[in-house]
């Protein structure tokens, strides 16, 4: 882990200036926002998942501080929701600004006042949908009783409601979901900016102002829970605020192509597309890689493209999800020992041994077949650090063998060679 932690910073730490230089030059660094960012990236992961296999539902999910000084992150997942018939789950992803108040608030409660919203027969869909509306607000207020007054921050969220009829989404600012259907991205949120036209307005009415590309040249997103301090327009009920906790609310009729649902944080969404996620999603489905070490998997491969944010992602699957598949796995396979044999004869054709980067560089430059659609060679980053710690590990003995005192290749060993300049 500290090797990664070198490595990345060493590779990001450019990128890194470069965010904190503009956020300076434009004179928009927030208080919701980190002054700055640690000297090495926080990357352990602790991936978790679970089953409900009598309606077909499997989730996965992990989470990383990365460069961020504090985790501001938060999720919750349950398969079965207490006085509502079986094949009902709810799921969600919180990120937090200003703090992890929020988020940790909403992972912990959002679901009791979905819950209680619904009561024990809901209407669907439109019964449904307009609880979930009820049930955002009902929280923010709920925070806002405990808030202390004039504490800053607040948090985004994105939240998948499951009936065995209908997909609920409902979502406020820029933590994202994605569904999969049929190998396609068959819907996604949009983003609560200040610069959609719908929240442009709201904002202008509440007597507002968009500079920078930000709610009062400060806040990135227009709708949140918490942020109070943007909550106080005299007259003007919750939903009519500079920012609001209104989430928008779509509900999807369930279809047997339904593959999965990825609900992650705005970092993971720096890092990659959302077409780009549902590909290597599908393709390590093939692999039979459990949903959570998928999620794990994925936040690494994001990390390392260049993500400076925390990052939490959430996979739901259905019963339509890619299955296991042995061309799939058996080109896999072919693949990483192909890799694997490339690094080691870039490695000795050397005169001096390569650091890390130098060698995935070289294969970034290269054509290389069945890289995983999404993630490419960004996504084999560990098989090409394990190939590279063996052959340092095997030259070392070497070197140990033939003259003591020999000095080791030089590169820290470490997945992070994944974010590397285009």
């Amino acid at each position: 882990m500290a090797a990664l932690a070198r490595l990345l910073e060493r590779l990001l730490w450019p990128a890194r200036k470069e965010e904190e230089a503009e956020e300076e030059e434009e004179g928009c660094r927030s208080p919701n926002r980190p002054q700055s960012l640690l000297d090495a990236p926080r990357c352990a992961q602790r991936p978790h998942g679970g089953a409900a296999a009598a309606w077909g539902l499997r989730f996965g999910a992990s989470a990383v501080q990365g460069w961020r000084a504090h985790m501001e992150d938060a999720h919750c997942a349950c398969l079965a929701l207490p006085g509502l018939p079986p094949g009902w789950a709810f799921f969600a992803v919180l990120d937090g600004h200003g703090g992890a108040r929020a988020a940790l608030f909403g992972a912990r409660h959002l679901k009791g006042q979905v819950l209680e919203a619904l009561g024990p027969e809901p209407s669907e869909p439109q019964g449904v949908c307009e609880a979930l509306r009820r049930a955002f607000l009902s929280a923010d207020a709920r925070l806002r009783a405990l808030w202390p007054r004039g504490e800053p921050g607040g948090s985004t969220a994105v939240a998948l409601l499951v009936s065995p009829r209908f997909l609920y989404l409902a979502h406020c600012g820029d933590s994202r979901a994605v569904l999969s259907r049929a190998g396609a991205v068959a819907f996604s949120t949009e983003d609560h900016r200040p610069l959609r036209p719908r929240e442009r307005e709201r904002i202008h009415d509440a007597g507002g102002t968009i500079s920078r590309r930000r709610l009062e040249g400060s806040l990135a997103v227009s709708r949140a829970l918490g942020d109070f301090a943007y909550k106080e327009a005299p007259g003007r009920p919750p939903e009519q605020q500079l920012v609001s906790a209104e989430p928008e609310v779509t509900a999807l009729a369930r279809q047997a192509e339904d593959e999965f649902m990825l609900l992650a944080s705005d970092g993971v969404w720096d890092a990659m597309s959302g077409s780009a996620l549902v590909g290597l999603v599908a393709s390590r489905l093939c692999l039979g890689l459990a949903p959570e070490l998928l999620c794990a998997q994925l936040l690494d491969t994001c990390l390392c493209k260049g993500s400076l944010d925390n990052m939490t992602c959430l996979l739901v699957c259905f019963p339509g999800a890619p299955r296991p598949c042995e061309e799939a796995i058996r080109k896999e396979v072919l693949l990483d020992a192909a890799l694997g044999r490339r690094v080691a004869e870039l490695c000795a054709s050397a005169s001096e041994p390569p650091s890390l980067n130098t060698v995935f560089r070289t294969l970034a430059s290269e054509d290389i077949l069945d890289l995983p659609p999404g993630g490419g060679l960004y996504c084999k980053a560990t098989v090409i650090a394990e190939a590279y710690s063996q052959f340092c590990q095997a030259s070392r003995q070497r070197c140990v063998k033939g003259q003591k005192g020999a000095e080791e290749p030089t590169g820290a060993l470490s997945v992070s060679a994944l974010h590397l300049e285009a």
